[in-house]
């Protein structure tokens, strides 16, 4: 109900809060209400263009949407302007989604609505899209607009079309430096380093000069695209022609400059910032911070900030950027807090930054802690927050709370986008949810490599190899290509199902047939491979073939299948340069005590306990995340700190008692530490994931599947203890270690007792 202090506020307020140079959502939602009730709207047009753009810019489509269908005769400029507010917040699909209800009022779009509307079909990208816009716009007469022309080729470039873009530059009757410019840069962004030269050399021919906006282009897109070092030099060359790099340039070079950490260039870039009094610009200052970062310079980072970027939003966002980047996780969570407490208006940059910075350093608890406080203090997530946010949720197996993140996705209109569905697939995956994640792979209007990625990875973690190699060869017809990432999931998947000859098969088949060279993961892929089917000399001829160095992964994988053969002489050697390569991994030590005990070597297994004390390693503490009624729960190994921990003993030990009374036998092979036999019983039953699973099924309905991921790889007593849970308390328990699914059912792994 409407107070009566609210309807005595004059119209001409309203029209004050409308005009303001930023107001926010809401004094615009007050502005609305006020402006129905006195009348004005939806009759006043111009009122309502207004309001719609304020919508747009505040991502509230569907109150901007319900805005649009009350007004009885919208005009084509209303239209034209909601189209860009909506684009403008990168609301692509909803942009394109008034084109239809346009045309359906009768309404003929005008050359203002289609080079917005391109912007929209790049930003999603749709080529089927584009191509039709492209036709509506040549039966309105629209076409041969140098604006609409210009459009159109950064429509087609963005879309992957070089072909179209090409057609349409060399139908144009005019060739302004901005066409050469956008056709140039298209080229350059896609990393075709010849023909963006061969195009720039065209234009001078044609006697049309670069500007700064095309040697901006060039630089920008060789970066963009990977080509650093060509960047770089285009940057040296345009001084050298006597073009005088503006912000723009600096900005775009430095960047490049950190991803080839050329420290030196980016001391004279930096020099040159201060000589041609660049310091004022907000940019370059951001860019020479976080160059410096790139190059793991903190010191002239920190000292770079001091000097010049305190209190500018977009230097703290390079600096916390720079932190987290060089692992100071601690000192960027610090410095954020700090720039909130000097009062600085730190912006959805700031907030999906240290959210970032949290869930790619295992942090993943504080990121959604942080989301939290985000959305508390009105700061509004955007595209980019949610697809930092979803991997903490999948680390640590946070179903509900991706669950929510995709809730505020669906309602803001962001679910459509590539990335955030790309996202969401991966978390689903992660959290156990396959189907889940299919569903949201299928339902997606476009997609890219990182999307097939998602999903070939997330069926690849489960077992499911035979559903992988379908979306590789679906994959294939819908002419996506596949890079070295994509290899990964389907070796992996190949690997965990046991399949040697497809594996192999697709190994040689990435380097002759798509020109990928096999990397370190795609070799100890192969390792274990091999190694699955007991062919382990043929793994270790694999691993001395190889053109470089092994690395840990590819000797860990060599070790982990010595464990399940018995392979005690190749085992040996495998440990050998693992404890070269990482001397304090815990692990390591502990898979080749494995294999000395299965064989009854108990020398052995004294001499890797031994081994351990002199060096000062100790086992990493088993870490498990379960969540039960919206709440993650972590359960650290021998931790007894937990509420809960008297009931969760008493149930481990009435499980104990029930287990092996069907035959179980505790496996205390498992347990490194020099004491008695029943107190090596007792810290396996103090493992992370059984603690979890005991939780679970405390405060679980019976029947009710268990989630739960570790931070190491399932150790083969828990991994027994596991199937008699499940059959014994007739539920179904997932886990996830660090190297797959386990799916226990019935008593029954999916991984066939190998992992």
């Amino acid at each position: 109900m409407v107070s009566r202090q609210f309807l005595s506020i004059p119209f001409g307020s309203f029209l004050q809060l409308l005009h303001h140079p930023s107001p926010s959502l809401p004094q615009a939602q007050q502005a609305h209400a006020g402006l129905l009730k006195s009348g004005h709207l939806p009759a006043d047009a111009r009122l309502a263009t207004k309001l719609l753009s304020l919508y747009a810019d505040h991502l509230r489509f569907p109150d901007a949407s319900l805005l649009l269908h009350s007004i009885p005769h919208p005009d084509p400029f209303l239209f034209s302007t909601l189209i860009s507010a909506v684009t403008r917040s990168r609301l692509f699909s909803a942009a394109l989604s008034l084109l239809p209800r346009m045309l359906s009022l009768g309404l003929t779009p005008d050359p203002f609505v289609f080079p917005t509307a391109f912007k929209a079909c790049a930003g999603v990208p749709s080529l089927p899209c584009g191509r039709q816009l492209h036709s509506l716009s040549l039966v309105t007469g629209h076409s041969s607009d140098p604006f609409v022309q210009s459009s159109l080729v950064h429509m087609y470039l963005k879309c992957g079309s070089t072909v179209d873009a090409h057609r349409v530059f060399d139908r144009m009757a005019q060739r302004s430096v901005v066409s050469w410019s956008a056709l140039i840069a298209g080229y350059a962004s896609r990393g075709d380093v010849v023909e963006a030269m061969k195009l720039f050399g065209l234009m001078r021919c044609s006697g049309v000069e670069p500007n700064s906006v095309t040697w901006n282009g060039l630089i920008a897109g060789f970066s963009h695209s990977g080509h650093s070092h060509k960047s770089a030099t285009l940057f040296q060359r345009m001084h050298a022609e006597g073009f005088i790099p503006d912000g723009p340039s600096v900005s775009s070079t430095l960047p490049v400059v950190g991803d080839i950490e050329d420290v030196a260039f980016g001391w004279q870039i930096h020099g040159y910032v201060i000589k041609a009094g660049l310091e004022s610009d907000s940019c370059v200052v951001s860019a020479l911070i976080d160059m410096y970062g790139k190059c793991r310079r903190t010191e002239e980072m920190v000292r770079v900030f001091d000097v010049v970027g305190r209190m500018e939003v977009g230097s703290c966002n390079a600096l916390v950027s720079g932190l987290s980047r060089n692992g100071l996780v601690d000192n960027a969570l610090q410095a954020f807090r700090e720039f909130r407490d000097q009062g600085i208006n730190l912006n959805v940059v700031s907030w999906t930054s240290i959210v970032a910075c949290c869930a790619q350093n295992g942090k993943d608890m504080e990121a959604l802690e942080l989301f939290r406080e985000m959305q508390l203090v009105g700061v509004e997530p955007n595209l980019v927050t949610i697809p930092c946010l979803l991997p903490a949720c999948a680390n640590i197996a946070a179903l509900m709370r991706g669950k929510s993140a995709h809730c505020f996705s669906l309602r803001k209109g962001f679910s459509e986008d590539v990335y955030v569905a790309s996202a969401l697939v991966d978390m689903y995956a992660k959290c156990g949810r396959i189907r889940d994640a299919r569903t949201i792979f299928d339902a997606m209007p476009s997609r890219n490599v990182v999307s097939w990625n998602a999903m070939m990875g997330g069926y690849a973690m489960h077992g499911k190899a035979k559903v992988v190699m379908e979306l590789f060869n679906l994959m294939q017809t819908s002419l996506q290509k596949p890079d070295f990432i994509t290899f990964t999931c389907v070796l992996s998947a190949c690997s965990q199902a046991g399949l040697t000859e497809e594996g192999e098969r697709y190994f040689y088949k990435m380097h002759r047939e798509h020109g990928i060279a096999a990397r370190m993961e795609h070799h100890a892929c192969m390792v274990s491979l091999l190694g699955r089917a007991a062919k382990l000399e043929e793994a270790y001829d694999l691993i001395r073939g190889m053109p470089s160095e092994p690395d840990a992964c590819i000797w860990g994988a060599l070790l982990s299948s010595c464990r399940v053969h018995g392979n005690v002489r190749l085992g040996e050697i495998a440990a050998e340069k693992l404890f070269e390569l990482e001397p304090g991994n815990a692990g390591n030590y502990v898979l080749l005590s494995n294999i000395y005990a299965a064989k009854g070597m108990w020398d052995g297994v004294d001499k890797v306990r031994d081994m351990m004390k002199s060096m000062g390693v100790r086992k990493n503490p088993g870490c498990s995340w379960i969540e039960i009624k919206n709440k993650v729960h972590m359960m650290l190994a021998g931790d007894k700190s937990h509420p809960q921990m008297n009931q969760i003993a008493d149930r481990l030990e009435k499980l104990s008692v029930e287990m092996k009374r069907l035959g179980y036998l505790p496996s205390t092979d498992f347990v490194l530490q020099d004491v008695e036999e029943q107190d090596k019983e007792q810290i396996l039953c103090g493992h992370s994931e059984k603690l979890a699973i005991a939780l679970g099924l405390i405060n679980t309905s019976p029947g009710m599947p268990l989630r739960v991921i570790k931070n190491l790889r399932v150790c083969g007593d828990c991994h027994a203890a596991i199937k008699f849970i499940s059959s014994f308390e007739r539920r179904e328990i997932l886990v996830r270690d660090t190297n797959r699914f386990h799916h226990f059912k019935d008593g029954v792994c999916s991984c066939g007792d190998y992992w």
